[in-house]
C-alpha cells in the first residue's frame, strides 16, 4: 500500500465528516479551518524537512508519488488537513448535538 493511497482514506473519512458539520458550524468558520490548515502544512512542511535532513527519518521512494514539499513528501500534508477537517467537523456535530438537548 502506498501512502497516497493510505493519506486518500484518511482525507475521504475527514472530508465527509467536515461536511456532515459546516452547516452547523459558526459564522467565519471556513475562514477559521483555513488558516488553522495552512499554519500546520507550513509547520509539517518545515519540521518534517527538519527531521529528514538530519536522519531521523526517511520515506522509502516506493511508496511515495516522488513529489516532495521542501524535504517531505506531498502524502504527508494530508494528515495536518485530514486533522483540521475531522476535528472541526466533529466539533460542529458535537456543538449541534449539545444545543438540541
Amino acid at each position: 500500500m502506498t501512502y497516497l493511497l493510505l493519506s486518500a482514506a484518511f482525507l475521504v473519512v475527514a472530508a465527509v465528516i467536515a461536511v456532515a458539520g459546516w452547516r452547523r458550524g459558526p459564522r467565519g468558520h471556513g475562514r477559521a479551518v483555513l488558516l488553522s490548515a495552512l499554519v500546520l502544512v507550513a509547520l509539517t512542511i518545515a519540521f518534517d524537512s527538519i527531521m529528514i535532513a538530519t536522519g531521523l527519518f526517511d520515506y522509502a521512494d516506493a511508496h511515495i508519488s516522488g513529489v516532495r514539499v521542501g524535504l517531505a513528501p506531498l502524502e504527508d500534508l494530508a494528515y495536518p488537513i485530514a486533522g483540521v477537517l475531522l476535528l472541526s467537523g466533529l466539533w460542529n456535530l458535537m456543538g449541534a448535538r449539545a444545543d438540541a438537548d
